[in-house]
């Protein structure tokens, strides 16, 4: 009899072990599984996470430059006179404007009006005197106006609040707003300390923060190519001696640009002036007076083309809020995130008297 208990109990003892051997496995088995499956949903996650960092879109924007911002930006824009001369090359502080328009001056030299915002280059120049359509132009995109002298019947209306403005003359070589540079004579050796440019507006009771209005960019998600002819050598001719280049470079990723056949360079990075964005608008020009200073029509629209990505598209130009906007079939052109220069030549001879490509 006590063998027969002796036998049961070690029977007993064998099968407990057995299942309890049995549930651990189960047991790590488990673990296993779900070990694996939470590694599979972190890399999901993970995944997801890339493919949503990469795909959206930036939080804040520059809006004259569509490119991202670490945070809201409401600085006002600074417009600035820069002086185009040969004898005023190379500038200063062109590679750090989001804009900049060029317009013809007095005979067949241009003049150019720089927008800055995404970026504040501590100096720029030379600056030159006003003209009516930079002023207009500055007054469209809700700029602060910083220019060095104008005639007396433009200084009187600037006087009398055609535009917030910083006038040159009255800082004349002050050291803190305006300097002369003793490596060049009058007037193409003015400068202005655009780093100040704020502190000197405030001080005059001048407005230095403001929402603006951006441009139509194109969105990052987009990788659909640019429509256009090839074009990856552009030239403007404003007169026999007077020219504007643009040449392709992919490596640089844009246009680079040159005057009179000298490349376009910053006085003191030497870096070359690239642009994303290439526009060419024709209108009509008037000569005013002897001294053979013109009257640009800003307002009307008109042909144009526009250049990106080694490619030329036929466009139209119309003034949006007082803008001069590139259209296609009536919607706003997408410019491409980076810096834009706008190119405005007399409509006789027009575009296509002007404008060479291949």
């Amino acid at each position: 009899m006590k063998k027969m208990i002796w036998l049961w109990a070690l029977v007993l003892t064998v099968v407990l072990v057995a299942c309890s051997d049995g549930e651990e496995s189960e047991q790590d088995q488990s673990t296993e599984d779900e070990s694996a499956t939470e590694e599979q949903d972190t890399e999901e996650t993970n995944e997801t996470s890339d493919e949503t960092e990469e795909t959206s879109e930036p939080e804040f924007t520059y809006p004259l430059t569509g490119e991202k911002a670490d945070e809201e930006i409401n600085r006002r824009a600074l417009a600035v006179m820069v002086n185009n001369h040969p004898s005023a090359r190379p500038q200063t502080g062109l590679t750090d404007a989001d804009v900049v328009y060029e317009f013809l001056a007095e005979g067949w030299i241009t003049r150019l009006v720089a927008l800055y915002h995404s970026e504040i280059p501590e100096q720029v120049g030379p600056v030159r005197s006003a003209r009516s359509y930079y002023i207009e132009t500055a007054k469209a995109h809700d700029a602060l106006y910083v220019y060095h002298g104008a005639a007396n019947f433009i200084e009187e209306d600037l006087r009398n609040g055609w535009v917030d403005n910083l006038n040159g003359a009255y800082h004349d070589d002050d050291k803190h707003l305006f300097r002369r540079s003793s490596d060049r004579r009058a007037p193409h050796n003015s400068y202005v300390f655009l780093n100040n440019a704020y502190e000197v507006a405030s001080n005059k009771g001048i407005e230095t923060e403001m929402d603006h209005e951006g441009f139509n960019f194109r969105s990052v998600n987009n990788e659909e190519p640019v429509e256009g002819e090839i074009a990856e050598s552009v030239s403007i001719s404003y007169s026999s001696n007077r020219s504007v280049s643009y040449q392709y470079d992919e490596i640089e990723g844009g246009y680079v640009r040159s005057s009179d056949g000298q490349q376009n360079s910053d006085l003191v990075t030497g870096d070359p002036v690239v642009l994303e964005n290439v526009l060419i608008y024709e209108t009509g020009h008037e000569v005013i007076d002897d001294a053979g200073r013109r009257d640009i029509d800003i307002q009307s629209g008109g042909q144009g083309y526009a250049l990106q990505e080694g490619k030329l598209k036929e466009i139209q130009w119309e003034t949006v809020n007082g803008v001069m906007t590139p259209m296609v079939d009536g919607e706003p052109l997408e410019l491409l995130p980076g810096q834009t220069w706008v190119n405005v030549v007399p409509e006789s001879p027009g575009l296509t008297e002007s404008v060479t490509y291949e």
